[in-house]
């Protein structure tokens, strides 16, 4: 079995890797029977010399390999025919922009793995980005709420080394009382709560958040049943939210009237009610000037998201009244933060993290025959068609 780390074609580039050098080492060593080429690349943040020094062929010909790991979708002149791929192919959701690519994939002889869908038996997803995403997008929003304000500039993450880097910039600031409220117990919301927490932050009660004034800045870190409740009065919990979310209605107003900076973390399931609307936006007890929305679904549960950032250009401004993008700057904007890539401005850290989850869970399933169907479940294509677990896409393969 020959894998192959290949070079992201994408634009704008990104410079994260499945493998990083220490990564790749490990995966020869603890699997002989395996072998691991590098394509080549002047785009990732670990040079080809890191890898060689490890020991790892650097190509610029992964022609004769078996599985090609990447990060971002393959342009589809760049596919090569016949052989295993693994990549973010952004086609699940049935994305409209990528249903050529799917099409070049079963044309093509493509047996296509997706990161998105790498699971355990329970369904929960096994290697991902979103501890970065939180990370960054925690930090990012920081910097929006100082900049909105004339308060402090922090420099952008991108221009930095690492989270604990990002961490030391924070720590040069000073933030008023303001209160910081974060959705999401996941990779996502943890992630953004470990920057809050690098800074010493306090963290507060929903009561306390909610009834209380603070002489100095303080978060709340809540999850779905605490945002949502039950249509029919039945006090809920999260396991009956995400089996019944059509059974809900949104609770998230009550934190808003209290909240300056909005942190959004969380996972949003079809069918669950919007966090808050155009119209909660325009209510004149909508407190929130800044939000950080990492979870970055446009047109969606917050309201405010009405486009996606860019890491070059990651802040916009959001006019109520409106509902049209304005200069943040401007008095009656929510400043906007919603970059859908966050984990490229900490390639390094979102690297380590992803590579050392995909060599613990994925690598091994090639050689002990896929004995927990990781493979198995992330297998979106094969033989020139769907698997069974993807079939619903076929109508999406067929443009109808």
């Amino acid at each position: 079995m020959k894998f192959a780390l290949i070079k992201e074609r994408k634009n704008p580039p990104d410079r994260r890797v499945v493998l990083t050098p220490n990564a790749a080492k490990q995966l020869v060593d603890s699997f002989p029977e395996g072998t691991l080429v590098a394509e080549s690349s002047d785009v990732r943040v670990f040079k080809d010399a890191e890898y060689a020094k490890m020991g790892i062929e650097v190509v610029n010909d992964v022609q004769d390999c078996d599985v090609l790991l990447g990060v971002k979708e393959v342009p589809i002149d760049a596919l090569i025919p016949n052989k295993k791929y693994f990549f973010f192919s952004h086609t699940i959701k049935k994305q409209p922009y990528n249903r050529k690519l799917l099409q070049a994939i079963l044309d093509k002889n493509i047996e296509l793995y997706d990161h998105e869908v790498i699971t355990g038996e329970s369904g929960k997803r096994l290697v991902a980005f979103g501890r970065y995403a939180g990370i960054v997008g925690a930090y990012n929003g920081l910097r929006a709420y100082g900049l909105k304000f004339n308060l402090f500039n922090m420099p952008k993450a991108e221009t930095l080394e690492n989270q604990q880097a990002l961490i030391d910039e924070q720590n040069k600031i000073k933030l008023p009382n303001i209160k910081i409220l974060l959705t999401g117990r996941g990779r996502v919301g943890n992630g953004a709560r470990e920057m809050l927490d690098g800074m010493n932050m306090k963290r507060v009660t929903v009561k306390e958040y909610l009834e209380k004034d603070f002489n100095e800045s303080v978060y709340c870190q809540i999850d779905a049943s605490e945002y949502n409740k039950r249509k029919d009065g039945v006090r809920g919990n999260k396991q009956d939210f995400f089996a019944n979310p059509e059974e809900y209605k949104s609770n998230f107003f009550r934190f808003a009237k209290v909240t300056d900076f909005y942190i959004a973390g969380h996972f949003y399931g079809d069918g669950a009610p919007y966090l808050y609307t155009r119209d909660d936006a325009k209510h004149p007890d909508f407190k929130i000037k800044v939000v950080a929305d990492v979870s970055c679904d446009i047109d969606g549960p917050v309201a405010t998201t009405i486009k996606p950032s860019t890491i070059a250009d990651p802040i916009y401004g959001y006019d109520p009244v409106t509902e049209k993008e304005v200069d943040f700057m401007n008095d009656t904007a929510i400043a906007v933060m919603a970059v859908d890539n966050l984990p490229c401005e900490l390639p390094r850290d979102a690297s380590d993290g992803f590579g050392d989850a995909f060599l613990k869970h994925v690598i091994p399933a090639f050689f002990d025959g896929d004995k927990n169907g990781i493979l198995e479940r992330a297998r979106m294509t094969k033989k020139g068609k769907l698997t069974k677990r993807y079939s619903y896409l076929q109508d999406y393969v067929d443009g109808k």
